[in-house]
């Protein structure tokens, strides 16, 4: 339903002077006898100004102008005087008017009211009672234009009302009420009663004011329809005599703004990358506006067209409006879809279900959810499959609680469009899961358990990162050389996603290969070297870091040679004494970067009860923060800790990072011989 119109043939019979103007230059497209009357056969579809051209009239096109720019309407309650029309009436007329915004079939412009005051001038000892009853009918005509729409209605301060323009039962489908009662809030939607009246009460208290808002009425066709509501008081010697109101039906434009706004919104899903964050962002697009509680349930299974296949659905998103019981914990509870539910998803169309309240059907939702739509008083359900490239990868319920009505078509149709528009980041965020997956199955296969070395102990971690849907090229390894030197590994190839992790488990079985191959003296940059020089050679090449370290058995200790290209340096926790970090005055390149450059190996000796740490970046990078820092904190900690055994030790050092926004590789060597 577009803007309502002024249809000015309503005033043909006024008593009251109206004329109608339309766009800037004020053409003069309709006006009634009564005007005629007062001011003579004036010429139509012509500007204002070649209508009028006595003089003094420049304030009228002022007020014409000001009127159409701010749609504010304006009085003129000091007499004016025209010319007489040569009928045999007095030489001059006196009137006042009042100017006021409207829309017509002629489009924007103005609607004039005059009233003829002339018999006030003319009579001094009627003049106050006379211009005290012209101006309330002036003022009602006012409040008349003032809400042109298809309902207009009257209401007394003692709650009669009267029904000016009828349109009640039309929209309603219930007779005129003329009391403001309780059988007439039967019609308002339960949600919008407190409201309307609050709204009502703050209208009429004190000095009246302008009565404005917007609720939901039953309509005479079934569902709720939106109206917006106006009206005006009207006020006589300080006395509120009535108001004059108007109703009009707004459901279309309050459905497009609505729908403008949840589709705006919808870029809230885009941004997630985590399934549990898109679903969720989606639960609050649409409540509280098209529903009072939503839960999405991830689906896995197999339904076939006839809806009998097993279902099983994983609870991931949910939310509720305010007002009602709190959610249970979303603790990804999982259950059997029900006959009903299982329908829907086969058919790929919304299922509505209604039901008493506190009398959840059973296998609709898991028991925790049937139970909590019991304690807020559900009375319908709204099962909404949501499908991405033709497959039901989700289940959305949208519950109505408290006694409210359930949902009309419009708004399942929105529900729906909300989902719709919503398939692509959601196809995003559920892809971005699989390759994560993918990828951490691929990173945990690859990164097995250490060997077992006599005298020494090695533990390893690894920790996905937790703020992204990305997995990245982070590695360890550890293993036995033929002459039973151990080798140790640390790296990180640049990215994050399925590719950074294939690449990464090329470069390590490559290094893996390279150094098992060696001779004796073939050292730890040797290795990298070779391993650079592969990787070009083979088309393996990515920008990636990595520490190749050998340990070998000297006396009661160890000794390390290790070689680093271009990665955070290694940290040594000696058993008594300051830890430090095995950082060169100049570092060696990165791998893939120039395979041609020499590499350098740098050693120290392990006493016993000495720890060495070898870690990717995630450890101690944090946004903003210089690394040096980052190093120091990994430092400190770690000296702190050096008493706990090792696999207690590799635990304290991640639980340091609380905000894992990369992932973290870690791999720890302990000489025996740790003091108690």
């Amino acid at each position: 339903m577009g803007e309502p119109q002024l249809t000015p043939e309503v005033f043909d019979r006024a008593i009251v002077a109206v004329a109608l103007t339309a766009g800037p230059d004020h053409r003069l497209v309709y006006r009634n006898e009564a005007f005629g009357d007062l001011f003579g056969p004036r010429t139509l579809h012509s500007p204002i100004r070649d209508v009028f051209t006595e003089p003094g009239v420049e304030r009228l096109f002022t007020l014409l102008d000001l009127v159409l720019a701010d749609g504010t309407a304006r009085q003129v309650t000091a007499p004016r005087t025209v010319q007489a029309t040569g009928d045999g009436r007095p030489d001059h007329r006196h009137f006042v008017y009042s100017c006021a915004p409207a829309t017509s079939r002629f489009g924007p412009g103005v609607l004039i009211t005059a009233i003829d005051t002339t018999e006030q001038v003319h009579s001094a000892q009627r003049a106050e009672e006379l211009s005290t009853e012209r101006l309330y009918a002036l003022q009602r005509y006012e409040a008349l234009i003032s809400a042109v729409s298809q309902l207009v209605w009257l209401t007394r301060p003692d709650g009669s009302m009267a029904e000016l323009v009828p349109g009640w039962e039309a929209l309603t489908g219930h007779p005129w009420r003329d009391t403001m009662d309780e059988g007439w809030f039967e019609v308002i939607h339960p949600l919008d009663r407190d409201g309307l009246v609050q709204r009502w009460v703050t209208a009429a208290t004190g000095e009246p004011s302008m009565f404005e808002h917007t609720f939901r009425l039953r309509a005479a066709a079934g569902g709720y329809r939106h109206v917006a509501s106006r009206a005006v008081p009207i006020v006589r010697d300080g006395r509120l005599l009535e108001w004059i109101g108007a109703t009009v039906d707004v459901e279309d434009q309050w459905r497009n703004r609505l729908r403008e706004r949840l589709l705006a919104r919808a870029v809230a899903v885009s941004e997630a990358t985590h399934p549990e964050d898109a679903f969720a962002a989606v639960v609050n697009l649409v409540v509280p506006d098209l529903t009072d509680a939503c839960t999405v349930f991830l689906l896995s299974g197999h339904t076939p067209p006839n809806g009998a296949g097993e279902l099983t659905g994983t609870r991931i998103a949910s939310t509720a409006r305010a007002g009602l019981p709190p959610l249970p914990p979303l603790d990804r509870q999982t259950f059997r879809l029900g006959p009903q539910a299982r329908q829907a998803v086969a058919d790929r169309t919304p299922v509505l279900l209604t039901f008493p309240a506190g009398r959840v059907p059973d296998g609709l939702v898991p028991e925790e959810s049937a139970r909590w739509l019991d304690e807020a008083g559900a009375t319908s359900l709204t099962l909404l499959p949501v499908v991405i490239d033709g497959s039901a990868v989700a289940l959305a319920a949208a519950a109505g609680c408290e006694g409210n009505p359930p949902p009309g078509r419009a708004d399942i149709d929105l529900l729906q469009e909300v989902l719709q528009h919503a398939q692509t980041p959601l196809r995003q965020a559920l892809e971005l899961q699989r390759t994560r997956h993918t990828a951490l199955v691929l990173q945990r296969a690859l990164l097995t358990e250490p060997p077992r070395v006599p005298g020494a102990e090695i533990a390893a971690r690894y920790q996905p990162s937790s703020r992204t849907a990305e997995v990245g090229g982070d590695w360890y390894d550890a293993f036995v050389l033929p002459d039973d030197s151990l080798a140790l590994t640390i790296g990180d190839v640049a990215g994050h996603d399925l590719t950074a992790a294939t690449t990464m488990g090329q470069l390590r079985s490559m290094l893996r290969a390279v150094a098992y191959n060696r001779t004796h003296l073939h050292t730890p940059a040797d290795t990298l070297a070779g391993l650079d020089a592969a990787a070009e050679g083979l088309g393996v090449a990515s920008f990636a870091t990595a520490v190749h370290l050998h340990l070998a058995r000297a006396g009661e200790g160890w000794t390390a040679a290790w070689s680093n290209a271009g990665h955070p340096p290694p940290l040594l926790v000696p058993a008594r004494g300051e830890p430090r970090l095995l950082a060169a005055p100049d570092a060696d390149v990165p791998l893939c970067v120039a395979p041609g450059e020499p590499r350098r190996t740098h050693r120290t000796a392990l006493g016993p009860g000495d720890t060495l740490v070898l870690y990717t970046d995630g450890l101690v990078e944090v946004p903003g923060e210089n690394l040096a820092a980052g190093l120091a904190r990994l430092a400190a900690t770690a000296g702190g800790a050096r008493g706990l055994p090792l696999e207690e030790f590799c635990d304290h050092l991640l639980a340091q990072v609380t905000d894992i926004r990369d992932d973290i590789a870690l791999i720890a060597f302990r000489a025996d011989g740790l003091a108690a």
